[in-house]
């Protein structure tokens, strides 16, 4: 099973063609969405609504995959379910990046605060990176700069922020899933 988280556009059409490409990798794929609006209310629907589906499911390895804002929650509802995780140019600090798009970007900064400490270090390797080298909308060499020291990092000379193929990663996608 893979559980797509997706990005601040929920409504992108990328969204189900990123999906029906994952399906490459598992014929099981489900989206968990959010409101982007609410942060504090995302975070426990996203940890209630991660663990439902996970007693619905008899898959061994399970994998979260997020983008963008979606990659954010991916990985903190990774850790604390304690799935491996793809992070797909992740936005690492909403609060700061998206203060003209989100309504309460203070919940954001609360939710990092509150987060198990030094969970990066604890959840090393239990994520994969990739990382648009063309983002047009996030500082890919600083996120490659905090996240590189805990996760593998795969770069992608094609793809812009949305990702709109996954085509050339789900060889490795579907390989970190399994081993």
């Amino acid at each position: 099973m893979i559980l797509y988280f997706h990005g601040f556009d929920a409504t992108s059409p990328g969204n189900h063609e990123k999906m029906r490409q994952l399906q490459f990798v598992d014929n099981d794929v489900r989206l968990v969405s959010y409101s982007t609006l609410h942060p504090k209310n995302d975070m426990q629907y996203l940890l209630n609504e991660v663990s439902r589906q996970l007693k619905e499911c008899d898959d061994p390895a399970p994998l979260a995959i997020g983008v963008g804002l979606g990659a954010y929650w991916a990985e903190r509802v990774g850790f604390l379910n304690q799935l491996k995780t793809i992070l797909v140019n992740p936005n690492l600090h909403p609060e700061v990046t998206m203060i003209d798009k989100i309504d309460r970007p203070e919940e954001y900064a609360d939710i990092a605060n509150k987060c198990v400490s030094q969970f990066r270090h604890k959840n090393s390797g239990n994520c994969l990176c990739i990382l648009s080298r063309h983002d047009e909308v996030n500082d890919n060499k600083a996120v490659m700069e905090e996240l590189s020291p805990f996760y593998k990092i795969i770069w992608d000379e094609e793809q812009t922020h949305k990702f709109a193929s996954l085509a050339a990663h789900l060889a490795e996608i579907k390989e970190f899933k399994v081993v």
